[in-house]
C-alpha cells in the first residue's frame, strides 16, 4: 500500500507529436475518478493543497461516502493542527469547498488539468473508462492511473498515440493523507514534460516522487511482495508462527510491521490478485517461483479472511 529507483535516461522525444509546454504547466484543477478510499484520499491531498478538485463516481451514494471518508480524515488532520472547535471546522470546510462531487464524468474532466483514476483493479474497466474520458478531457491534459499492479502501457494500448504521450501512473499509498510517497510511473511513450509536470504536482501536494519505468509492481510493490510471500511459505513449512516472524523482522531487521502484520492491513485478497497475476501474465515474470500462489493465502481467501477489513487474516481484530 505504500525507496526509489531512478533511471534518468529519458527516451529522444523529438520525433513526439505531443511537445506543447501547456503540459508542463503548473497543475491546478484535478479530477479523481473513484470515489473509495484511495480516490477520496487524493481528492483530500489535493484540495488540502490548494487544487480545485472534482470527485466522481458511479451515483450519489458513494460520493457521499467518499466525502465521509474524507471530512472523517480532515477533523482528524484538524484537531492534530489546530487549537480550538472553530478554527478546526474553519479548515475543514475550507478543505472541503474545494471539492467538487460529480456523477457525470465526461463533464468532470472537460477542464481538467490532471485526470487520475483510482477504481477497481480491472484492466478492461480502466481501458473503457480512459477510452470515455479522452474524448471529453482537454489536449493537454495529464492522464494517470492509480494501479498498484496493472501495466500503465496495457492500460493505454488502445488509446491513440498522441494521447499516450500524456499517459502516466501516479501511485499513492494507502492512506493517502499519510503515506508520503507517489511512484511516478513512466511509459516508454510519456513525454518527458509529462512526466516533469507530474512530477511538480506530487511535489506541489507535499507527496515525495519516486520515478520509475513501468515494470510489473513498480518499485514498492517488486520488492514486497516477494517478501510477504516468503513469510508465507515460512509459515507453510512450520518453520516458525506468523508472531515470531513478525516479532523477529520487526526486532532484527527494525522494520515497523512484520510481514503477516503487513499482509492483513494490505488485505489477502488484495495480494492474491496481484501474485497470481503476475505468477500467470506478468511480464519477465512468468512462472516465476517467488509468485508460485500459496495454498495458505487461496485458504484464507477462500474462507473470506481478508484481513483487518473483515475482522480475521493471519491474526483476528
Amino acid at each position: 500500500m505504500l525507496s526509489s529507483t531512478i533511471n534518468a535516461a529519458f527516451r529522444a522525444s523529438n520525433k513526439r507529436l505531443f511537445t506543447t509546454s501547456a503540459a508542463a504547466a503548473a497543475i491546478n484543477r484535478v479530477t479523481v475518478i473513484g470515489g473509495g478510499q484511495m480516490g477520496s484520499g487524493i481528492a483530500q491531498v489535493a484540495a488540502t493543497y490548494k487544487h480545485s478538485v472534482t470527485l466522481v463516481d458511479v451515483n450519489q451514494e458513494a460520493l457521499d461516502r467518499g466525502k465521509g471518508y474524507i471530512t472523517k480524515s480532515l477533523k482528524r488532520v484538524a484537531k492534530k493542527k489546530f487549537e480550538g472547535e472553530q478554527a478546526q471546522s474553519a479548515f475543514v470546510n475550507e478543505v472541503l469547498d474545494r471539492i467538487t462531487l460529480s456523477t457525470k464524468p465526461d463533464a468532470a474532466v472537460s477542464k481538467a488539468d490532471l485526470v487520475v483514476e483510482a477504481v477497481v483493479e480491472n484492466i478492461k474497466v480502466k481501458q473503457d473508462l480512459f477510452a470515455q474520458l479522452t474524448a471529453h478531457a482537454p489536449s493537454t491534459a495529464v492522464l494517470a492511473s492509480n494501479t498498484s499492479s496493472l501495466p500503465i502501457t496495457k492500460i493505454a494500448e488502445h488509446l491513440k498515440a498522441d494521447v499516450k504521450q500524456r499517459f502516466i501512473g501516479l501511485h499513492f499509498f494507502n492512506p493517502v493523507p499519510q503515506m508520503k510517497l507517489v511512484e511516478v510511473v513512466r511509459t516508454e511513450d510519456a513525454s518527458k514534460q509529462v512526466v516533469d509536470s507530474a512530477v511538480e504536482f506530487v511535489q506541489a501536494i507535499g507527496k515525495a516522487p519516486a520515478l520509475c519505468k513501468d515494470t510489473p509492481g513498480f518499485i514498492v510493490n517488486r520488492l514486497l511482495l516477494p517478501y510477504m510471500m516468503e513469510a508465507i511459505r515460512l509459515l507453510e513449512r512450520d518453520v516458525a508462527s506468523p508472531r515470531d516472524i513478525d516479532t523477529a523482522m520487526k526486532l532484527g531487521a527494525g522494520y515497523p510491521m512484520g510481514p503477516f502484520e503487513l499482509c492483513d492491513y494490505v488485505g489477502l485478497d488484495t495480494i492474491k490478485f496481484i501474485v497470481d497475476g503476475w505468477y500467470r501474465e506478468g511480464e519477465g515474470l512468468q512462472g516465476n517461483p517467488l509468485f508460485r500462489p500459496s495454498a495458505k493465502l487461496d485458504e484464507l481467501v477462500n474462507n473470506g479472511h481478508l484481513g483487518v477489513k473483515t475482522g480475521k487474516g493471519f491474526y483476528e481484530y
